[in-house]
């Protein structure tokens, strides 16, 4: 198995296909793993990196108080794409994954080309989104716990066996503290100027039904993200990779390859 002894653990990662690197970082229900739908369409174009964040999957945290947490998300991507020696990437991050996503790209300038932030803000969020991620916290919907809402009602419906698989793939992942993804308290910045100065291509992706963070918020993000650009999935919720893969794969390997 190719794990990489980077930054005090060994990181689980994988890469298939030949061509500029795109690295794929995973959500919090997920791990390398989840990118199944992904990697056999990414990889005719792209050299695909698929790991498992610190805590997730194959990837075990350090003990004690040498553990990062997520703290060491970004430092643990840079430490890998140098092992592999990949000076430059495109990344599609998935809700968590848009955490390592924006401190690797902002914290190591001219090294990622591109970001699809699907499912996540990025940390680009200005007073108007802000009071909009208030405003749904109050919703009967934005109160309930993550694990409900992490895919559409509807897809259980009609994908039953792609359902099983998700919540599947997502017990794998060790148990971690409740508090692994806590928001900083009292934190209250943004990424948005940064991300939009930085020259890197970015795309902000959604499902229509996504109730983790609801299209309105993401295109709010989108709008504080200068020369930015919009997605939105149709029938899919906050999983848009998982739920409605064909759409995704065209609009993000398209969005990808006029990064070139």
């Amino acid at each position: 198995m190719p794990y990489a002894p980077i930054n005090g653990i060994n990181l689980y990662y994988e890469s298939h296909g030949e061509g500029p690197a795109v690295v794929f970082a995973h959500g919090a229900g997920g791990n390398h793993l989840s990118w199944w739908q992904q990697i056999p369409v990414f990889q005719r174009h792209f050299r695909c990196i698929t790991f498992d964040h610190r805590a997730f999957g194959l990837s075990r945290d350090a003990d004690g108080e040498e553990a990062k947490g997520r703290r060491g998300f970004h430092e643990d991507l840079r430490d890998l794409l140098d092992l592999l020696e990949i000076d430059t990437v495109r990344i599609v991050a998935q809700s968590m994954g848009g955490r390592t996503a924006v401190g690797f790209s902002l914290l190591n300038p001219g090294r990622c080309e591109a970001i699809a932030f699907c499912g996540t803000t990025g940390g680009a969020i200005d007073d108007d989104v802000r009071e909009m991620q208030d405003e749904y916290r109050e919703t009967e919907m934005g109160q309930l716990a993550l694990g409900k809402k992490s895919v559409s009602p509807q897809m259980k419906e009609r994908a039953a066996a792609a359902e099983f698989l998700y919540r599947s793939i997502g017990r794998l992942n060790p148990p971690r503290p409740k508090d692994f993804l806590a928001p900083l308290v009292g934190y209250r910045g943004s990424s948005a100027q940064r991300l939009g100065d930085s020259g890197m291509k970015i795309l902000f992706l959604v499902g229509d039904h996504d109730a983790v963070t609801p299209p309105h918020i993401i295109e709010g993000c989108h709008r504080a993200v200068a020369g930015s650009q919009f997605a939105l999935i149709k029938d899919s919720g906050h999983s848009t990779y998982f739920e409605q893969p064909d759409q995704f794969n065209d609009v993000v390997v398209e969005f990808l390859q006029s990064t070139l």
